[in-house]
């Protein structure tokens, strides 16, 4: 029997945290959450909207309250923001409280993915293009999502429910529990 241990997806955005983490969750008989969503379902509006609002300080203020209210769950799969890992607070309340799974992805593979959605409030910017945009959150972002991870998975060459289910085997054989 797996132990009821929490589960926080980490990631940039494209990487499938919200596709993967569903599957991921649905396998170990686990609650699925998404912070987004969670902040979407709460103010009644898309993420976009907040960040035009609010700016990206008040969205992070919002995130870090959702994180920190979802992962004092037990027995959880969370996908997380993107961007969420910028907070130290975030990641030492993801480090504490569950195993952290980094889902690696290209630069190509996210614009690929991200092309179509329009509710990404740092992409689609008039005067830098999504590549640059990508390249630059990438600096920033991918060496904090590997430090705080317990297990990194590349997501590029697999799918979703591949790489659902190599995370459920690694987890079932007691890994990263």
């Amino acid at each position: 029997m797996l132990e009821k241990r929490n589960i926080f997806l980490v990631g940039p955005m494209g990487a499938g945290k919200s596709t993967i983490g569903k599957q991921l969750a649905q396998k170990l008989n686990m609650d699925f959450y998404d912070s987004d969503k969670e902040i979407e379902k709460r103010t009644g509006a898309d993420i976009a909207w907040v960040f035009d609002v609010e700016g990206e300080k008040g969205f992070r203020i919002r995130e870090n309250k959702i994180i920190d209210e979802l992962t004092k769950k037990i027995g959880i799969v969370l996908a997380t923001g993107g961007g969420s890992i910028v907070s130290d607070n975030i990641r030492n309340i993801l480090s504490s409280r569950g195993t952290v799974v980094y889902l690696k992805t290209t630069i190509d593979k996210q614009l690929i993915r991200t092309k179509r959605d329009k509710n990404r409030p740092l992409l689609n910017k008039k005067n830098i293009s999504n590549r640059a945009i990508l390249e630059n959150l990438a600096k920033e972002r991918n060496h904090l999502y590997k430090n705080i991870s317990d297990l990194v998975v590349d997501t590029d060459k697999k799918s979703a429910k591949s790489v659902a289910l190599h995370i459920f085997k690694k987890f079932k054989s007691n890994n990263f529990l």
